[in-house]
């Protein structure tokens, strides 16, 4: 064989590429001067000391920058950009997010992120009735109340289609609503255990959240719900017994604060790990004397970081007494907002602030979501916990007893649409990433207006409260709870986890 014919095999045998000396690489992106520009999704403010706060809604970066360092961070955040390496004060920027390669098309790059979140299949999100009647009758609800504990047949249907999904599960999300869901005892004590043990015997993530009044949260009840891992729970206290017997009586019309608070300082002698969402519902009448309930928490839970306080404005949201109710005006409920804040602040209270919804789509409501579905009573699928089913566009389909699910395309679509997409203004926004146009669907359905997140126009005030409200170092028996700390020489504030429950 000549020596041709051999050359010819060993190249047909082997690249070329490997029969030579290798050449140097490709200089790495840090060495690389490049373009860049600022990113389409920042939001900034400036403190009367002069320091930077500079958020990116789609990386979720929050960094806090000295008096001393925002000249040059302002000059690099000026269009129509420079070029630069990656290193020093541009290449902090660009790792988190605030500069950009110039020619990056963002918006698109959100459009995968979204896609990648919103239409996945491996996440199942569950709002289980478990009961729709309630032990209250509270002056602003909205429900009807119309049955009581959920049907044997709908439980076994849940548990089948739970079987179903649950080999192309990575995540399964209980959340048990009502009516008051521990009305629903027989239901919680049926499928709590289930839910809990099918998802650690398919090594699935599992998170169980409850919205409950806390009236039959008593030390029994706390110690099987924890047991299940139902971990995480909403209550609402609107202020000490004087003013939340007012809003919040008993369906027999007693007071309900001192059985829901006895109940409340027994779970917070218990060692096991949970939290609990504080609601404050504040209207005209009892914001004036919330400041006697900051008291008593600071006292009972002493600093607890597992109790957090999160204020909300009663609206008007369907019931029978929305004319009488006293709500507060859009301006008068900011300020409240504002006031309510420095005022647990003062008690050295945890509440929510932006950071608590700093991930994407941290501000997107649940029910614009595919991957959740509300299941009732009696087995019907809903998308939203106001409207229930007095809307039959919110009826979206039945669950049958062997686990199939018969939903109404039309109406899933209805709810489920990324409104953004056809919404100009929306696709503008610097909050896109966080609200992504549906942070509650029923505005755009009932009335076609766009609903904007209150980030939208108060970004700066809610940016301030990071820096005004800093994480404090909590103490739990003796425990310390570790505060963020800066790295190298500028402040930065890094974003929460997903999977938030939803507020009632």
């Amino acid at each position: 064989m000549n020596a041709t014919r051999i050359v010819r095999l060993n190249v047909l045998q082997q690249s070329p590429h490997d029969l030579t000396e290798a050449e140097p690489e490709e200089l790495s992106n840090a060495s690389r001067i490049e373009s860049w520009v600022p990113s389409r999704f920042n939001v900034h403010a400036t403190t009367d000391d002069g320091r930077l706060i500079l958020w990116n809604t789609l990386s979720t970066a929050i960094s806090v920058f000295k008096p001393a360092q925002v000249p040059q961070v302002l000059t690099l955040l000026k269009a129509p950009g420079f070029a630069s390496r990656r290193e020093g004060l541009a290449g902090y920027l660009v790792e988190r997010g605030f500069l950009v390669r110039k020619g990056m098309d963002e918006y698109r790059k959100f459009l995968l992120a979204f896609g990648q979140q919103h239409y996945r299949t491996d996440r199942l999100e569950l709002f289980v009735l478990s009961s729709e009647d309630c032990n209250f009758r509270c002056t602003y609800c909205y429900e009807d109340f119309a049955r009581g504990t959920m049907r044997p047949g709908v439980r076994a249907g849940i548990k089948r289609l739970v079987e179903r999904r649950i080999e192309e599960l990575l995540t399964l999300d209980i959340r048990w609503f009502g009516g008051e869901p521990l009305y629903g005892w027989e239901a919680v004590e049926d499928l709590g255990p289930f839910f809990s043990e099918i998802a650690e015997k398919h090594g699935v993530a599992y998170r169980s959240h409850m919205t409950t009044n806390a009236y039959l949260l008593t030390p029994e009840i706390a110690e099987k719900l924890l047991a299940w891992r139902v971990n995480a729970f909403q209550i609402t206290l609107d202020g000490i017994a004087a003013t939340h017997d007012c809003s919040r009586p008993t369906r027999d019309g007693q007071g309900s604060f001192a059985t829901i608070f006895q109940n409340l300082e027994a779970l917070s002698q218990r060692r096991d790990e949970f939290s609990v969402t504080l609601r404050v519902n504040f209207d005209k009448n009892n914001h004036p004397y919330l400041e006697e309930l900051f008291e008593l928490v600071e006292k009972t839970f002493h600093g607890d970081p597992r109790f957090t306080l999160d204020f909300h404005p009663v609206g008007r949201w369907g019931g029978p007494n929305d004319p009488e109710l006293e709500v507060c005006g859009d301006d008068e409920r900011d300020a409240v907002q504002r006031a309510l804040k420095a005022l647990a602040h003062r008690h050295g209270l945890k509440f929510s602030t932006l950071k608590d919804v700093n991930f994407l789509g941290g501000q997107v409501c649940y029910a614009a979501r595919p991957f959740n579905l509300i299941i009732g009573a009696s087995g019907k699928v809903m998308k939203c916990t106001v409207v229930l089913d007095k809307d039959e566009n919110n009826v979206v389909g039945r669950l049958h007893e062997d686990g199939r699910l018969e939903l109404d395309d039309d109406r899933m679509a209805l709810w489920t649409e990324p409104a953004f997409q056809r919404d100009s203004q929306c696709q503008k926004c610097a909050v896109l990433p966080s609200c992504q146009g549906i942070s509650c669907p029923l505005p755009r359905i009932t009335d076609g207006v766009r609903p904007c997140v209150p980030t939208r126009t108060h970004s700066k005030s809610e940016l301030f409260e990071l820096l005004e409200y800093p994480t404090r170092k909590a103490r739990i028996r003796g425990v310390a709870e570790r505060t963020e700390t800066a790295a190298h020489d500028k402040e930065h504030i890094e974003p929460s986890d997903d999977g938030r429950p939803a507020a009632r």
